[in-house]
């Protein structure tokens, strides 16, 4: 997947994360749980964004962490309103998947350039 696409993919679940809180409950406890989830789900394509800006491959990484951990939250946000029955488990699921797949695919991406990091630095030892 591109850097291109991973924007687009993580704007796409923040968008998708807006439309889903416009749909939860107004109740206090459904404005509590937007609250949270609003503020993980967008920042997911924020920090993604920030990431692929970043100014070395050590800022790079930790900024994959934080969107890694805004996924992790959002995805608990999620199951959240799925186990309290404030929206049918039908309609939050497959951003559930998809903040999941997120996660993966970000821990998965620091795992690379974590070694990549490490490989460029014994290369340069050999000099």
């Amino acid at each position: 997947m591109t850097e291109r696409e991973l924007l687009d993919r993580t704007k796409q679940f923040g968008l998708r994360i807006f439309k889903l809180v416009a749909a939860l409950p107004q109740t206090i406890q459904g404005r509590a749980v937007a609250s949270q989830l609003i503020r993980s789900g967008t920042s997911v394509a924020a920090n993604y964004c920030a990431a692929c800006r970043a100014r070395s491959k050590p800022d790079f990484i930790a900024k994959l962490g934080v969107v890694e951990d805004e996924a992790d939250e959002s995805a608990f946000w999620l199951e959240f309103i799925i186990d309290t029955g404030l929206l049918s488990a039908v309609k939050v699921r497959p951003l559930l998947t998809e903040a999941g797949e997120i996660a993966a695919i970000m821990a998965s991406s620091k795992k690379t350039a974590a070694k990549s990091q490490i490989e460029n630095r014994k290369c340069c030892e050999d000099l």
